[in-house]
């Protein structure tokens, strides 16, 4: 059996993320003897590949990508399976000039008609020119093509087997500069109306030196373990891009196999010493959640080191249930590594600083519904249900300018809650072949208005929320999260189980509403949960809501597993969820 890449390579210097190009990382990497390792569902090794083997193979697929004629700066869509296709794919492009566009697998959630429609949406608004995906994918990969007057539409093998070797030898391939572009990034919400964020070759290596230098302090013993899909920026910037720039060895296990057995991601951090590992909140609670006693055992956390949390809003009482449940595994709170990110800034924007686990505010409800705009030192009283905890998601790296404004474009003060700003080497240069919307959130000197609502404290960052997910019942703001929150920490429910919502009421007002995805059959049971769900809301906002159970697994997600409020309530308003 074939052994993983190693984690200590003392032959070969490490660099930190200190090239101008994507390409230039990798040719560097791939004089060591790291590289990643893909593993079966059950955490078996299936595949190691070095970087130097990668390198070697992402040549080859440039040059087939240049003599196949793919005219430089076309697009190149991959379906981002977790396999050696798509690294070596993705780096190919960058030798050949061409930007790849990372897009998502099918998920439970959406069914057939709404995945190829997705991709349909996707491929057509980059204007794509290849598409290619794995054999077993490629119906689907025809039918979200349709019509869209591709070059090749297929496999890696059947492109491969388009040409020799010997016919792409003498192929040369095109120079690449630091501000050319890399690759197109789509958010994990844009489904419908897709923009795809234009990351440049220097805007990437910057981003990546935050993570790798300021943000993580790489070492040479770390090793980066991850179940993050390559479609989603935290996957592919966070812990394959930034890695390779930083020379470490990446082990992972595909994202639908940690949904299935999560123990196997953290059984493979301990099996391998992995230091660097990094989820969303509700990676976190899936662990927690459905590790037994037998799954403990023999179970050694004690290497992880930087436990990154982004990609959606923190909870702090899932960072608690983690720590608690895996103490005894060695697991050290301290490894908590909050941050704040968007695909717009390629990835990474602000982190929490090492090994310093997390901190919180207590913030008034006062603040949250806006009737004051100033956060003060709280302190919790009584059961504190007027109070959310709002995670640091510490200091903005130093490469980035950050505002708070509030809605006249006034910078505020300390402690004070607006719009987040942001500017600097890693903010995109726009949405691709979309002026209009990059015009909507990006200035002429460079400033990105994030659509977030945060505020500063210190020096850190803290963010309350998004202002597009905001409800307004009778003039007062509601962050539906703190609602979904409360409601979910009833014992039958977990994360995700509920959207809240508003919906119009009899007068045209809207009226709140939360749409709870419920297990229970019988009829008094439910009667009971849906009182007990009115009165958790109650407390939270002051009005009884609308409470509609769906069925479990019923609420659409985005490609990356996020909650889609935007299409559950307009799923319920069409009578799609009943």
């Amino acid at each position: 059996m074939h052994e993983p890449t190693p984690t200590l390579d003392p032959s070969h210097p490490r660099r930190y993320a200190d090239f101008s190009t994507l390409p230039e990382a990798l040719d560097y990497a791939a004089g060591g003897k790291r590289g990643v390792n893909f593993y079966s569902p059950r955490g078996e090794l299936e595949s190691s590949i070095t970087y130097a083997q990668i390198r070697d193979r992402a040549h080859e697929i440039g040059r087939r990508l240049v003599h196949f004629g793919i005219k430089r700066y076309s697009r190149v869509a991959l379906i981002a399976e977790t396999n050696e296709d798509f690294v070596c794919y993705f780096l190919g492009c960058q030798y050949a000039g061409l930007l790849p566009v990372p897009l998502p697998l099918p998920t439970s959630f959406g069914g057939r008609d709404g995945y190829t429609e997705q991709l349909h949406q996707q491929m057509k608004s980059c204007e794509a020119s290849v598409a290619l995906s794995a054999a077993y994918m490629l119906p689907l990969l025809d039918e979200a093509t349709n019509g869209l007057g591709m070059e090749f539409i297929g496999s890696p093998d059947t492109f491969e087997a388009q040409a020799s070797l010997a016919e792409i030898k003498n192929v040369k391939l095109p120079e690449v500069h630091p501000e050319d572009l890399a690759y197109l990034q789509y958010s994990s919400g844009s489904t419908r109306f897709p923009h795809g964020v234009a990351v440049t070759h220097s805007s990437l290596v910057s981003n990546c030196h935050g993570i790798g230098v300021e943000a993580m302090d790489v070492n040479d013993d770390d090793r980066v373990v991850s179940w993050l899909p390559f479609y989603h920026d935290m996957g592919l910037v966070g812990m394959l891009l930034s890695p390779i720039t930083c020379q470490v060895s990446i082990d992972y296990i595909a994202t639908e196999a940690f949904a299935r057995r999560p123990i196997q991601w953290l059984k493979l951090i301990s099996r391998n010493k992995g230091t660097i590992c990094s989820s969303p909140t509700f990676g976190y609670e899936i662990c927690a959640r459905r590790a037994n006693s037998t799954d403990l055992e023999g179970l050694d956390l004690s290497s992880w080191r930087v436990a990154g949390i982004g990609a959606d809003m923190i909870r702090p009482d899932v960072l608690e249930m983690f720590a608690e449940k895996f103490k005894d595994c060695g697991y050290n709170k301290k490894a908590f590594m909050p941050s704040y990110g968007l695909a717009e800034c390629t990835l990474a924007v602000s982190f929490a600083p090492t090994f310093s686990g997390y901190t919180v505010d207590l913030v008034s409800e006062d603040v949250l519904n806006g009737d004051v705009k100033s956060v003060k030192e709280y302190k919790k009283n009584g059961n504190g249900a007027n109070y959310r905890e709002v995670v640091n998601c510490g200091k903005p790296l130093s490469s980035y300018n950050l505002e708070i404004r509030d809605e006249k474009d006034v910078v505020l003060d300390d402690r004070e809650i607006g719009r987040i700003f942001l500017k600097g080497k890693s903010v995109m240069v726009g949405y691709y072949m979309d002026e209009a919307a990059t015009k909507q959130c990006l200035s002429e000197d460079g400033w990105l208005d994030t659509g977030d609502i945060g505020y500063m404290a210190d020096g850190s960052l803290f963010i309350i929320g998004r202002i597009k997910d905001m409800i307004i019942i009778n003039g007062k703001n509601h962050w539906p999260h703190d609602i979904e929150w409360a409601v979910e920490k009833l014992p039958e429910l977990r994360s995700g189980d509920s959207a809240a919502i508003s919906i119009p009421g009899k007068n045209n007002e809207e009226v709140p509403a939360i749409l709870v995805q419920c297990r229970k059959r019988d009829e008094e049971e439910r009667v009971d949960l849906e009182n007990r769900i009115k009165s958790e809301v109650q407390a939270v906002i002051g009005k009884t809501p609308e409470v509609i159970l769906v069925p479990p697994r019923s609420l659409p997600r985005t490609s990356s597993g996020k909650l889609s409020r935007v299409k559950a309530r307009r799923q319920y308003l069409e009578g799609q969820l009943t």
